[in-house]
């Protein structure tokens, strides 16, 4: 069981014999290790890696010099709760675990700090999580469920942002809402009922916005058949974000250990044996956190639990004024279309195009040019006057989408002490702060009153797992061709 909240238990190193040279030739192992692998793919992949380096991203290339971490694991520990990813959700999990219940934790991250989902996705924290729309939750769960789900999620924004307010997470924060525009006019009935729903049902206020006024007021999309507007939205760097959430967690007094993947995992009377390449930390509970990295093998409460999906993203070279006027960008606030295979954008602090789509089906052939060549058009489709403009970076990563695309924060087993929190869909920019606090709630034995389904039960696994990758392919070509007849 965890500890009492009351105490504050801090993770007690315990040095075992182990030959001189040996820690030289576990960091020599990493330094051999550390390049970057783009081909990455986590449904094929034994591990996600050792120590490498960060994807060639706008991200990881801005956000300055990483905070300092404690480093590779370099010998036997013990702790009273783990918690494995250095991402939000992780880094998170560990700052609720020491700010409301006493518990410092060790976090193991197998590459760095936001080398995942954290570091690579578009900055676009909307008041969300997973892929259904309120509407689609109140068909899945009944009224009483769904407006107690909004109010959870309304609660984790509010969560994000006082994260960011609190602990001065200065992560170019470009706040204001969220647009969702219609890429084509038969878009818009849907949307307009949206519109209703939420303000009936769930007294929460968004406006409809028409062609016309998207353009003239807000951004001049070239395909915009007019748009929603939710109030609550912020962009942010995101690898300014994982980096503000690791300094926060070590000084509550966590620990964050990068290069030390979890390469085996046995539990024995009450204890798990997490097994990385410098050192076993035998630990009271575990946390995962690890999205869309999560190794095949880590865990049996984990394993087939999601379906990863590759998304695109790229940045392009500083726009001219002349540029901005033509594309009349007015607003910084973050923006999706309606694509299935949807378009995320904005304008960036510092007048550069953040731009992200769908991307290839494997890792192996993610760097393939034809999938930037994507990014490319929807550019040129959106914005006529930036055709051609160069993509000074483009990366790639893999998105946690759960079977049921709805999230689940929860423990497996009651009688074992172990949890996960993912499957966010790529909504889980803000959401994630939530999903580390309720996390934490539960390792700590505190989470009497979460009763809604993603904290309930479990990710749904996929009853045709070898046949996935050929379904979500069927699906690519059939969502292409919808969302493109007009």
């Amino acid at each position: 069981m965890a500890r009492s909240p009351s105490r504050k238990p801090t993770a007690r190193i315990v040095r075992r014999s182990r030959p001189p040279d040996s820690s030289r030739a576990i960091f020599q192992g990493i330094a051999n290790m550390a390049k970057y692998d783009p081909t990455y793919d986590p449904l094929v992949s034994r591990s996600p890696g050792v120590g490498q380096e960060f994807p060639p991203s706008y991200w990881a290339a801005s956000a300055g010099t990483p905070p300092p971490d404690d480093g590779p694991v370099t010998a036997d520990m013990d702790a009273d709760v783990v918690i494995i990813g250095a991402g939000y959700t992780g880094l998170c999990t560990a700052i609720f675990l020491a700010r409301e219940h006493g518990i410092r934790a060790v976090v193991l991250e197998a590459n760095r700090t936001g080398f995942g989902c954290s570091g690579r996705n578009g900055g676009q924290a909307q008041n969300n999580t997973g892929r259904l729309k309120r509407s689609q939750w109140i068909q899945r769960w009944g009224m009483e469920t769904a407006q107690a789900m909004h109010l959870e999620v309304l609660d984790g924004f509010r969560t994000f942002e006082s994260l960011l307010r609190d602990y001065n997470i200065e992560c170019d924060a470009q706040p204001g809402g969220h647009f969702l525009i219609a890429h084509k006019p038969a878009m818009l009935a849907g949307m307009e009922a949206e519109v209703r729903v939420m303000e009936k049902h769930f007294d929460y206020h968004s406006t409809m916005i028409d062609a016309q006024t998207l353009r003239s007021k807000y951004v001049a999309d070239a395909e915009s058949a007019g748009a929603m507007h939710e109030p609550d939205g912020i962009g942010v760097h995101p690898m300014k974000l994982a980096f503000g959430y690791q300094r926060v967690a070590r000084e509550l007094g966590a620990r964050i250990h990068t290069a030390s993947p979890v390469i085996g995992w046995e539990t024995r009377d009450g204890f798990h044996y997490l097994k990385t390449p410098g050192g076993t930390v035998r630990a009271r509970s575990v946390g995962i956190a690890t999205g869309g990295y999560t190794a095949p093998d880590l865990h049996p409460t984990v394993k087939f639990r999601y379906m990863p999906i590759l998304s695109n993203n790229s940045v392009t070279r500083v726009l001219t004024d002349a540029e901005i006027a033509a594309c009349n960008f007015q607003t910084r606030e973050v923006l999706t279309d309606t694509r299935m295979l949807r378009y995320y954008y904005r304008l960036l602090p510092g007048n550069r195009l953040q731009f992200g789509s769908r991307s290839a089906i494997t890792g192996a052939d993610a760097p393939r040019a034809v999938h930037q060549k994507l990014l490319e058009d929807g550019i040129a489709r959106k914005f006529p006057v930036l055709a051609g403009i160069p993509l000074e970076y483009s990366w790639w990563g893999w998105v946690d989408v759960s079977h049921d695309m709805m999230p689940r924060i929860h423990q497996p087993d009651p009688r074992q002490q172990v949890f996960y929190a993912f499957g966010y869909g790529g909504n889980g920019v803000s959401y994630s702060a939530q999903a580390g606090r309720r996390m934490a709630e539960q390792i700590a034995g505190r989470a009497a009153n979460q009763k809604l389904p993603i904290f309930t039960s479990q990710l749904p696994t996929h009853p045709f797992r070898p046949f996935r990758r050929l379904g979500q392919r069927m699906l690519y070509h059939w969502w292409a061709y919808r969302d493109e007849q007009r």
